[in-house]
Order: structure tokens, then C-alpha cells, then sequence
């Protein structure tokens, strides 16, 4: 199994209502390189967007913000993502801060 197939199995195990970092993501798969995590997950071959069962909108930031969706890192892209985790229960602050962070954050 290669790289990007690692990540994609394991972005299918997060749970509804639960977010996991890039950073925890990327060690969940042995690498150091979180900022690559967001590469692969640019190419999401079955996004939720399209029906697919491919979550990548439950990737988020080390600090509780919301990071980047479909390669933006703002606009209508992150609102998407935004109403994605909200349908699913996660709320944020004023700031765009996941809140009760350390109870929604998933962990391998």
C-alpha cells in the first residue's frame, strides 16, 4: 500500500463528529511531513463533496482552527468545510475555533 492510500484508509476511520490533525495524521501513517498530508489530501479521489466516503473535512489545524479544504484556505471552500463539521455536530468560536477541541479530536 502506498503513502496516499494509507492516508485516505485512515481519514475513512475517523468518526463522524471527530476531527483529527494533519500533524496526528501524518504520524498515524509514519511520516513527520503534515504539510505533505495536505498534498494528498488536494487529490481526494471520493470527497463527501461528490457523495464519496472520503471525509478529508475532518482534517484540521494543530491549534483548533479549521486549515485548508480542496487546496483553499479560504472563501467558499472552507465555509463548505465549515458547514460539513457543523452538520456533524462540531462547533465553532468567534475566531473559527473548534470548541471542547480536545474532546472532538480523534486520535490512532
Amino acid at each position: 500500500m502506498n503513502l496516499e492510500e494509507k492516508v485516505f484508509l485512515n481519514v475513512k476511520k475517523i468518526p463522524k463528529g471527530k476531527v483529527i490533525t494533519y500533524k496526528e495524521l501524518a504520524h498515524s501513517v509514519g511520516i513527520r511531513a503534515y504539510r505533505l498530508i495536505g498534498k494528498i489530501l488536494q487529490k481526494n479521489p471520493s470527497s463527501y463533496l461528490v457523495k464519496g466516503n472520503i471525509p478529508c473535512h475532518r482534517i484540521i489545524k494543530s491549534d483548533g482552527t479549521i486549515g485548508g479544504f480542496f487546496g483553499e484556505i479560504s472563501g467558499e471552500s472552507i465555509q463548505i468545510k465549515k458547514e460539513l463539521l457543523e452538520s456533524e455536530g462540531i462547533r465553532f468560536d468567534e475566531n473559527n475555533k473548534i470548541i471542547g477541541f480536545d474532546k472532538v479530536l480523534h486520535k490512532f
